[in-house]
This record gives structure tokens, sequence and C-alpha cells, in this order.
């Protein structure tokens, strides 16, 4: 792995549930729905922030920091708009490509991921360009790469035009075949059978990417597995926490951006736990007082990109609604914290601001 996928390990004493795949059990929740009629918020833990979206947005401000203004990112740094117009607030430039960066400026990559050619660019036009590629995408990227140079097809588990998927198609673009869930399957060609691989995007819902590796598997009874889960450790622990809350209430709110996949996959995974309704808001102004007929439960949570801040504003607005007990719901403990980008703790360590 690169400089820039170093990461900090958690403390000795930090239980090991925030490796991927970890599921310990739910913590059991004080009433069920059919029983109780006082009208409470069952908030998720963990919700918010991942570990590879605090590096990001760190990334930017560190930044802003050390160079001065303007530093420039290339798309957003994560999905979401409060985020990017803070940053925005203090400096930051956004862009879709680097070609819109004047030469020698310093750029920003998002936690999303890019190919190599983007690299490329930034070098020939002079640029500073500091790489907040989440850890976790830059595995999937060092695993393309390897199982493109074993002539290996790779079957990539992932929908079409997300910036992780372009990121990743790009490291190995001969050897990568996209398929976007199990219905489309049938439309996948390789050159051999016997030699395919399945990755996957990093944000998907857990269970319909295991719909597609079945489904693979029936049409290619030789797919191997890459080496871990390339679903993040927070997507699945999101998912995890809103399927222990979701039968317990009538209306599920998930606070994200639309282009956040992870925050639209919870809400499907909310709908498909037994949730009557869920919704995705931007913020508490998004809410439509009429979804809370008949509703004396919430379930709570928000996206891998989202502040802690919407969360509260949201859970503000439905206590102003007579929703104003509210009980936290601990699935897993998160300890786990990456490094800032190498080169820009080089910069930060060798040389004063600006």
């Amino acid at each position: 792995m690169s400089d820039s996928a170093e990461f900090i390990e958690p403390m000795p004493d930090a239980a090991p549930v925030d490796q991927p795949g970890a599921q310990p059990p739910p913590a059991p929740l004080q009433t069920p729905r059919s029983v109780s009629r006082r009208k409470r918020v069952l908030l998720a833990k963990p919700r918010g922030y991942c570990a590879g979206v605090d590096r990001a947005v760190q990334t930017v401000e560190h930044a802003l920091d050390h160079y001065g203004a303007p530093v420039y990112v290339r798309k957003q740094i994560v999905h979401n708009l409060h985020v990017v117009r803070s940053l925005e607030a203090r400096g930051a430039v956004f862009v879709e490509e680097t070609d819109e960066v004047p030469e020698g400026s310093i750029v920003v990559f998002s936690a999303h991921g890019v190919a190599p050619e983007v690299h490329a660019e930034a070098a020939s036009r002079n640029l500073k360009a500091i790489d907040a590629t989440c850890p976790l995408v830059t595995k999937v990227h060092n695993e393309a790469r390897r199982f493109a140079a074993e002539d290996y097809d790779i079957v990539l588990i992932g929908h079409e035009g997300h910036e992780e998927v372009i990121g990743t198609t790009g490291q190995a673009p001969a050897s990568i075949r996209l398929v976007d869930g199990p219905d489309d399957v049938p439309n996948v060609e390789v050159r051999d059978p016997e030699r395919v691989v399945w990755l996957s995007q990093t944000t998907l819902s857990v269970d319909e990417t295991l719909q597609t590796v079945d489904a693979l598997k029936v049409k290619f009874p030789k797919l191997q597995s890459p080496p871990s889960d390339d679903i993040c450790y927070a997507t699945q622990n999101r998912q995890a926490a809103v399927k222990a809350i979701a039968p317990q209430v009538e209306l599920f709110l998930v606070v994200g951006s639309a282009n956040s996949s992870n925050s639209v996959r919870m809400v499907e995974v909310a709908l498909a736990a037994g949730a009557r309704q869920a919704h995705l808001v931007e913020n508490a102004t998004a809410i439509q007082p009429k979804w809370l007929t008949g509703v004396t439960s919430v379930g709570l949570s928000s996206g891998a990109s989202v502040p802690e801040i919407l969360v509260s504003e949201v859970a503000d607005w439905l206590a102003e609604h007579g929703y104003g007990d509210l009980e936290e719901v601990n699935h897993t403990e998160e300890r786990l914290v990456f490094a800032l980008p190498q080169e820009l703790r080089r910069d930060m360590r060798l040389t004063p601001k600006a």
C-alpha cells in the first residue's frame, strides 16, 4: 500500500469490532413498537463520519492552514453539500477536472480515488497533488492492479458513473468488467471463465452485493473472491445499526446527500429491514411533516460523509414536533483513525505555514 494509505491502528484495548465484516449482536431495544406509544427517536450509533471521510476533510483543512487559500479540490472531497460549502467558505475551490486548476497550484484528490491518468495530468501541469483517497479504496485499487497483472478478468460490482468506480476502473481498464447489481450479471462477458475475480465499490449494500456475488458464482463457478471484504467497515457498521432499529420504527430518516452512495443504501436497508417508510434528507429543512402522521417511533442515522451538526439539527426538529424522547442505540464502537496523506504530513513537518 502507498504512503497515502498509511493508517493509525486502534489503541491496544480497542475491541476488534471495526474490522471489515465484524457483526456483533445488536444492542437490545427497550420496548417493541407494538407496546410503546410514547413518541421517541432511536438514534443509531455508529453514524456519520467514517475514518476515511474524517481524513479527507482534515486534509483540506490542514492544507488551507498550511499553504493558505486557495487550495483546489478535484470533485467533491466527500459527497456532502454542507461539508463542501463549509470548506469553500475557508478558501477551498472545487473543480471537476485538473485542467481547471492553475499551473503550479495545490490540488487535493477526493476520498473516492482517481485513475492513474489523473495523477499524470497533475504532474504534467506542475501541480502539487495531495491524495486524500480513502485507504480502503486504495486497497481495492491495489487489488485491481495485482489481479490484472496476473491476467485475471475482474468483475467490479458497483454503480456506473460513480467516482469511486471510475477511479478503480482506471487502475486496469482492459481487465475490468462492471456489473451493477444481480440483474446485470447476464450481461457480463469475460475472456476466460477459469480466471475471474470479483471486487466491489466500498459503499454498496452488503446484502445486494452478496446477491450479486451469488449470481456471478452461478455463471462463473470458478469465480474467486478478494482477500478480504471490499465493502468498508463503516458502511457495514452503519447498515447493521439501521437493521437493528428499522423493525422498531414506523419512519426512518437518513441524513445524507442524494449523490452519497452509502447514504442511499442505508435508506434501502431500512425499508428492507422493516421500517414502514424511510427517507433521505439533506438536512432538517427537507423533512416533510406529513411523514409523521401516525408515527410514534422514528429511526435516525446519517451517511458516512455527514457531519454530526446536521444530525443534531434533525433531532432538534423532531423534538420540536413532539419527538423529544431520544434514545441512542449503540451497535458498534469504532476507533479506527487514518493518518493524513504522507505528502501533506511531510510539508507540515519540514516547512513553516504560508
